[in-house]
């Protein structure tokens, strides 16, 4: 006996005849990328296909942030999706003919296909308006770099557009298509960021005696950081710490006056992530001593954890469950290292955060990889998701 096909294979809320229209708007957002704060083309397409759909458009939110409003009925409940829409500083090497027409810059996370999604939401909802209550559709910048989310909020984004809940996905092309992930808690690592600027005293490269090398005194710190998680972090708990840049000098035979590094430090709990910051400095100070020259330590808070809630990821984990089958519905194992700036939202109300399969095989690229490419079929679950979620979250007290 064959398998049920799941809810969105039947398609019931986005139709087939609404797949071209989103492939070639989802084709036409990704041949314009943007990086953050600056995704003014972006932002202009996003809200003329809102404002045509009869929403209440709101723009300005962290530069070029948008907020579409839709209000049914008489019911007081209201619901935030999210959708980021900036690019990265990637050369794209895709080759589709769609494929960026910015050097050096391209749509390698799926951000893309996160805007399109849920701009197919957007048309569904204001056809169907089945629903009771108010639909905050939140198009967010600068997730990548600039934190979009929080300056979202600064501008005033929960309060301006009250939100009983938001909810936000992201596409994994490591995912079976059609699949949802789950994870209740941490679910993604907070990101820091730091600067290691070794001053010592520059010299000729054959009378090193005279000078402080460093380079040298770069490389034992180098060595140093990586006892910091091997030895002073608990076993159990999650952490890491990458040093992504490591420059100094510009001719073979010649000590320079400064080395200077940058890192990268990852940690789930909120205590760990203070010992790893104390332990960085004073790693980074020691051994800077004991070479007799000094630091200058640059330490970023960068993005906190993300904290699913538990009534909320429960509650969409059930509806994926309804939406897709119980078979196509995973609890996550371990948490995600790389981070999200969603963690704001999730800081300041409930909600939940997780991940819809997008893959086409077995060696799909990866997110941030110059060939990767959003997986079009994709776009009519994501949209009938968030259509079907709206309806069912706004429909039952």
């Amino acid at each position: 006996m064959a398998a049920p096909k799941p809810h969105w294979a039947n398609m019931t809320v986005v139709t087939t005849n609404l797949l071209p229209d989103l492939v070639a708007l989802r084709h036409h957002l990704h041949s314009i990328p943007e990086i953050g704060l600056s995704e003014f083309k972006t932002s202009d397409v996003i809200a003329n296909e809102l404002t045509s759909l009869g929403y209440e458009v709101t723009r300005g939110l962290a530069k070029t942030g948008i907020v579409a409003s839709l209000t049914n009925g008489n019911g007081t409940k209201s619901i935030g999706i999210r959708a980021d829409f900036d690019a990265l500083p990637i050369s794209e090497q895709t080759g589709a003919d769609y494929a960026s027409t910015h050097p050096g810059v391209m749509h390698a996370c799926g951000h893309d296909g996160h805007t399109t999604i849920l701009l197919g939401a957007a048309r569904m909802l204001a056809e169907r308006r089945n629903f009771e209550g108010t639909v905050h559709l939140i198009f967010q910048p600068a997730e990548e770099n600039f934190g979009g989310a929080k300056l979202m909020m600064e501008d005033g984004l929960f309060t301006r557009f009250p939100c009983d809940a938001v909810f936000g996905l992201h596409n994994e092309p490591s995912l079976p298509f059609g699949n949802f992930a789950f994870r209740e808690g941490q679910m993604m690592a907070a990101a820091d960021e730091c600067k290691i600027t070794v001053v010592g005293r520059g010299g000729h490269g054959a009378e090193p005696h005279l000078a402080a090398d460093p380079i040298v005194c770069g490389a034992s710190i180098i060595m140093a950081l990586q006892t910091i998680i091997s030895r002073n972090t608990h076993p159990s708990q999650p952490a890491v710490i990458t040093v992504g840049t490591f420059n100094g000098g510009d001719a073979s035979n010649v000590i320079p006056e400064r080395a200077e590094m940058c890192l990268t430090v990852r940690a789930l709990d909120p205590d760990a992530r203070d010992d790893l910051e104390e332990r960085v400095r004073t790693v980074a100070k020691g051994q800077a001593a004991s070479y007799g020259m000094h630091v200058e330590v640059d330490y970023e808070r960068f993005y906190p954890p993300l904290v699913n809630p538990k009534a909320e990821t429960a509650y969409v984990r059930a509806f994926a469950q309804r939406f897709a089958g119980a078979d196509k519905v995973h609890d996550m194992l371990h948490p995600i290292m790389g981070s999200e700036d969603f963690s704001y939202f999730l800081e300041e109300r409930p909600g939940c955060y997780f991940l819809m399969g997008t893959a086409r095989g077995e060696n799909d690229p990866p997110l941030h990889h110059p060939k990767y490419d959003f997986n079009d079929d994709a776009l009519p679950v994501g949209a009938a998701f968030w259509t079907e979620l709206v309806e069912d979250f706004l429909t039952h007290p």
